[in-house]
């Protein structure tokens, strides 16, 4: 987000930003710019679905690195959407943006897509590293600025608004902290990090404009938060009085004279009259209005009190109260226990479903989970039961989510029916959801993903849900899932697994030796082969296969959470890595022994057949066998599944919800029995 060309307007004036050793501090950190930093920057490839082993390392030397020169970071992180709406054009755009992006990436192009679950990735390392963070409500921006000054410490982010805000200790660009260099000095072991620092007090010294004049000039320059089309016109008209384009040509020099014209002014109030006279009397009113609301974004006054939460674990967010959001959900928001999709369903009643890198002729990847996702949305917008089974139950009133999504190399939006559970389930409102008993909440996940409890049972709990997951993977995907897929899949969780034994020094069998070096091998297939991973093209059906899966697992996560977590959090910070995962499925097509990785180490080796088996036992025999068909039929099938799949993307699916509904809660009934 931010202002468009400021971040490289100042970086081009060099003293603007001043030298310092970071050491023995508290540091804000912009958690997003942080994830999407960490990971795009690090080569980690992004055409195969995602490397998280590979990017768990790296957050993890990039705090280790912040803890050896007494650094405490305090993570904040966006939340879900300003229900103003205001950034909803801008937020499109950039969606677009990526599936163009992801369409050239599939095609062997250039790009930077997000693999899907960087964010949960991410997330799960603060845990697991007792790193605090908050997630806020809505945008993260102001609640970080605030909290920096109410701490007198700088903040370290990418995000141009930042050059708005008043932060008196100055904010610290990702591009010139250096903490891959930690610097210890020869007379001390008071080891620093090299930073440099912006100070909005400097920058309006040099351009001799008033500090209060900043968040005119922001929206006047162009930031994310005007939408109204009329405004954005008014705008534009301002803009081309105040700069001579024909004279400036580039974003930066229409900058430059922006602030040239601020400079004549020493009131707010005077410049904001000044531009409104460009604009002869035309829905004045409105403009100054939106203008106010746009500027009042900077304001550090009126936010969150991030500090009493970080001093006190306790949170509650005004504007999450005003919208009748339940005290709990707030509670698991705000420690990123729930995701912000979810708060989207809940206050917008609308979501946007993250672009991957996938099959861009088959339907979106997310398709696979809808049906789960009506169930979600049904929990969610329950907010209280009175207001779902009023004094008509037998007709609870419908809602609709509108889902933005990928339709080949288009954005497009889907109104999705949420699924609301008859009264025979009990208070199943949003607000009672954590009273619900653990058996009734368990059955609810295992009926949404249509597994029973007994074939989970030959696995440890904690790959429950990723079992789970797993198998309305292979119950629903398409292309189908043939066994080659699963076994890759499968081995390369348990290679996951034995990774993080590795690291933590746990024995891994009678030969660890043996085992050490087998995976050795296995570590090379995690790296490129050539200088960059997106060198390797990627089959793209195996591709969307594993995009579908990984949407199996993040909405398995998700609706975990959001019922309380009656099934154990799989460990996911190296559950996945695409490049070792395709490459092992290309090996298992033609030699089966390539399983017997495992054999070394007798308890690994068990996980993985275990798994196998338990995700084999719950289909018939021969399902995932080829079917013997002449190479016409199979022609004709793929056409047919290729139209009809096309035609799921485009329209919603014809079942009622009530047909849905009452399947599922036969489901959940039959695990109750």
């Amino acid at each position: 987000m931010g202002v468009q060309g400021l971040t490289s307007f100042v970086a081009s004036y060099s003293h603007l930003h001043s030298d310092v050793k970071l050491r023995n501090t508290k540091l804000v950190i912009d958690g997003n710019s942080l994830y999407h930093k960490l990971y795009l920057d690090s080569d980690l490839g992004q055409i195969h679905g995602g490397n998280y082993d590979a990017f768990t390392d790296l957050v993890r030397v990039f705090f280790g690195n912040l803890e050896m020169c007494d650094i405490c970071a305090y993570i904040v992180l966006d939340g879900g959407n300003d229900v103003s709406d205001r950034k909803f054009g801008t937020q499109k755009q950039r969606l677009k943006d990526k599936i163009k992006m992801a369409d050239k990436l599939s095609r062997g192009g250039n790009g930077q897509v997000l693999p899907l679950m960087v964010r949960d990735v991410f997330l799960q390392i603060l845990r697991k590293l007792q790193v605090n963070v908050a997630q806020c409500f809505f945008e993260a921006d102001r609640e970080a600025a605030a909290l920096a000054n109410k701490w007198n410490c700088p903040v370290l982010t990418m995000d141009s608004d930042f050059c708005i805000f008043n932060v008196r200790a100055g904010y610290c660009p990702f591009n010139h902290f250096q903490w891959r260099n930690i610097v210890v000095p020869k007379q001390s072991n008071e080891c620093f990090i090299n930073a440099k620092r912006f100070s909005a007090r400097v920058f309006c010294k040099y351009f001799k404009v008033d500090i209060s004049l900043l968040p005119l000039f922001a929206v006047l320059a162009g930031n994310d938060y005007v939408a109204v089309p009329s405004v954005q016109k008014a705008i534009s008209t301002i803009q081309a009085h105040i700069v001579n384009r024909n004279r400036s040509g580039n974003v930066q020099s229409c900058i430059k004279e922006l602030l040239a014209w601020l400079s004549e002014f020493d009131h707010l109030e005077d410049a904001i009259d000044n531009a409104l006279k460009y604009l002869g009397g035309k829905d004045l009113d409105q403009v100054l209005e939106c203008l106010k609301r746009a500027m009042d974004d900077y304001d550090l006054c009126a936010v969150e009190n991030l500090e009493h939460f970080f001093r006190n674990g306790s949170y509650l967010s005004v504007a999450a109260s005003q919208l009748n959001v339940p005290n709990w959900v707030q509670s698991a928001l705000v420690r990123g226990q729930l995701a912000p999709m979810l708060s989207d369903a809940l206050v917008l009643k609308r979501t946007c479903l993250h672009v991957q890198v996938e099959n861009m002729k088959r339907p979106s990847a997310h398709s696979i989970t809808q049906p789960i996702r009506q169930v979600m949305y049904g929990l969610i917008l329950n907010v209280y039961q009175d207001l779902i089974h009023n004094q008509q139950p037998e007709q609870p009133e419908k809602f609709i989510v509108s889902e933005f999504f990928r339709q080949e190399t288009n954005l497009m939006r889907n109104g999705i029916e949420a699924i609301v559970l008859p009264r025979e389930f009990g208070d199943l409102s949003l607000e009672k959801l954590p009273e619900v008993p653990l058996e009734t909440r368990l059955n609810l996940f295992l009926g949404a993903f249509r597994v029973n409890i007994n074939s989970l049972e030959s696995v440890p709990p904690a790959h429950w849900l990723t079992v789970a997951a797993t198998c309305f993977w292979v119950a629903n995907a398409s292309p189908k899932v043939r066994m080659h897929h699963l076994k890759a899949l499968v081995m390369g969780i348990v290679c996951g697994q034995a990774f993080e034994m590795m690291a933590k020094k746990e024995s891994l069998g009678e030969d660890p030796k043996l085992l050490y070096n087998k995976l050795k091998t296995y570590k090379k297939w995690r790296e490129p082969r050539g200088r960059r991973r997106s060198d390797e093209k990627p089959i793209v059906d195996d591709l969307h296969l594993f995009c579908q899966w990984q949407c199996c697992l993040q909405t398995g996560l998700h609706f975990n959470q959001l019922l309380c977590t009656p099934l154990q959090e799989p460990d996911v910070t190296r559950i996945y890595n695409g490049i070792l995962v395709s490459r092992l499925c290309h090996n298992l097509k033609s030699d089966i022994s390539v399983e017997d990785l495992f054999k070394p180490a007798p308890v690994l080796d068990k996980l993985y057949r275990d798994c196998v088996q338990a995700v084999i036992s719950s289909f018939p025999p021969g399902h995932f066998q080829k079917r013997s068909k002449s190479s016409k039929s199979k022609k004709e099938k793929t056409t047919a599944e290729t139209t009809k799949d096309t035609k799921d993307a485009r329209v919603t699916d014809s079942r009622s919800s009530s047909d849905v509904g009452n399947r599922f809660a036969a489901l959940c009934l039959e695990e109750t029995d």
